[in-house]
């Protein structure tokens, strides 16, 4: 059994992509547990497809796609959070035009490439195994940064969330903390991009957290669960993957969603089991 698990460590793009999952399982956790107390989860998939176009920007000009990326991302979270202030339109409609536009651009320019661009290609669905020395150098830095800014404004953050009326009141700039919120968001989405794709990351944001919150009530507790679910389930469905010869992201996806469907009917006291056993017995 430990050879089983020891062989893949042989080869060097598991190593790396090994790394990879485990800072992006932490970093998704992190900010998704903001993300899902505040009820951004649809956040998440627009800024994600927003970012497509500075993907394929970066391409086209042969420069890195992280700044590309995270270029066109944090662009689109600010817009996002600045009209929803300002052209008196609800959030979730201002996400809506914003996440199909920059979408459809990314797409545009895609199609205007002359020849089929499979690198591009795989920014859809994600190729982990394919992330470099250099990718994941800039993954970590990037992660860090964001793991960074969190640890910084943990409690300003948590009190904007709760109670943004209050947070004002107080004396904190909740405006400018939802801006920054904003950026967080995309940065984490930027990092994530290469181990499951646009497409898929929205389920690494949300997922982990979402199950967290079905066993934790204190927020601290929440996180930490967080991100071990993220972290466990990242690194389990990257072996999974390579043992079956399936697609990575696709895989951690599925391996999270399964572990928080497990969750949801098992746990002992609030489960859905639970829950039947307390009707019988009533």
């Amino acid at each position: 059994m430990i050879d089983t698990l020891l062989a893949p460590l042989g080869y060097e793009f598991f190593v790396r992509a090994l790394i990879a999952a485990a800072l992006v399982g932490l970093v998704c956790a992190v900010v998704g547990s903001y993300m899902v107390l505040r009820g951004l989860s649809f956040m998440g998939d627009a800024i994600s497809h927003a970012a497509f176009p500075g993907v394929v920007a970066a391409y086209l000009v042969h420069g890195p796609f992280y700044v590309g990326a995270a270029i066109a991302a944090v662009a689109t979270a600010l817009a996002i959070g600045w009209i929803s202030r300002h052209a008196r339109l609800r959030s979730d409609t201002v996400i809506g035009v914003l996440f199909a536009g920059m979408f459809g651009l990314g797409v545009l320019m895609f199609s205007a490439i002359p020849t089929y661009v499979g690198d591009l290609f795989g920014f859809l669905f994600g190729d982990i195994l394919g992330i470099g020395v250099m990718d994941l150098v800039a993954l970590a830095a990037l992660g860090g940064v964001v793991l960074l800014i969190v640890a910084a404004l943990w409690k300003e953050l948590l009190y904007a969330t709760f109670d943004p009326l209050g947070a004002g009141a107080s004396g904190l700039h909740v405006v400018a903390l939802d801006y920054l919120f904003l950026a967080l968001i995309a940065m984490t989405i930027v990092v994530s991009l290469q181990a499951v794709g646009i497409i898929l990351v929205v389920a690494m944001l949300t997922t982990p957290a979402a199950t967290a919150q079905l066993l934790a009530v204190r927020f601290g507790r929440l996180m930490a669960t967080a991100a071990a679910i993220g972290i466990l389930t990242a690194i389990g469905g990257l072996y999974l993957s390579y043992f079956l010869d399936v697609a990575s992201g696709a895989t951690i996806v599925v391996v999270q969603t399964v572990v928080f469907l497990a969750v949801l009917v098992l746990r002992p006291r609030t489960g859905l089991l639970g829950r039947l056993r307390t009707a019988r017995a009533a």
